[in-house]
């Protein structure tokens, strides 16, 4: 590996596009999730408490949002049981939450793995320098700076990239963490209003 190239280098330079890449579409999906979920369950339930059912459904599906996608299937099992009720808003409640972090664990991979391959890169570095010093009597400075300096360089990118890939994750879980905590309350309210008097077997 040197400053303007190789293997190592272009790994992670591969790796710190990927990462970016991951990072504004994950943060923009999450951003167009975001509602004020508790305005959206009360004008459903406005809505519902009319006989619109359909037209609640309506506005769930335009506003295709995991709370809304929620909100949604509640509506659709709304004359089952109460255990079916939960068990459908559940399962669309987790594949919700498996849709907002797809890829996020890509991302934690990428963190974690990018001091590693410096690591790997600064070895390589050092068994050149170790060989070079090795099979010639007389080693130039230049070329043994040469080899030191791919080792540390290697070692700093790895942390150059990985520093920034840890902050983008962190950031993206805190804001799913706290999507997915909205969308857990908007399951549990509307389950409430649409099964309060139902048979809970």
């Amino acid at each position: 590996m040197t400053l303007s190239g190789g293997p190592i280098f272009w790994i992670l330079f591969a790796m710190a596009i990927s990462s970016l890449v991951v990072f504004f579409e994950r943060f923009s999906e999450v951003r167009r999730s975001q509602i004020d979920y508790q305005d959206f369950i009360k004008g459903v339930v406005n809505i519902l408490a009319s006989g619109g059912e359909d037209e609640a459904l309506a506005i769930c599906e335009d506003a295709a949002v995991p709370v809304a996608n929620v909100v949604a299937t509640a509506i659709r099992h709304r004359k089952g049981s109460a255990t079916a009720l939960r068990e459908a808003v559940d399962s669309q409640g987790r594949a919700e939450a498996g849709r907002l972090e797809r890829r996020l664990a890509s991302l934690a991979i990428m963190g974690q793995i990018a001091p590693l391959i410096g690591l790997l890169g600064t070895i390589i570095g050092f068994i050149r320098s170790v060989l070079l010093v090795n099979s010639q009597e007389i080693v130039a400075r230049a070329d043994l700076i040469s080899t030191s300096m791919e080792a540390f360089v290697a070692a700093a990118l790895g942390l150059g990239v990985a520093i920034p890939i840890a902050v983008m994750y962190g950031i993206l879980r805190v804001r799913m963490d706290r999507l997915i905590i909205e969308l857990e309350a908007a399951a549990t309210q509307i389950v409430s209003y649409l099964a309060p008097e139902k048979d809970p077997a």
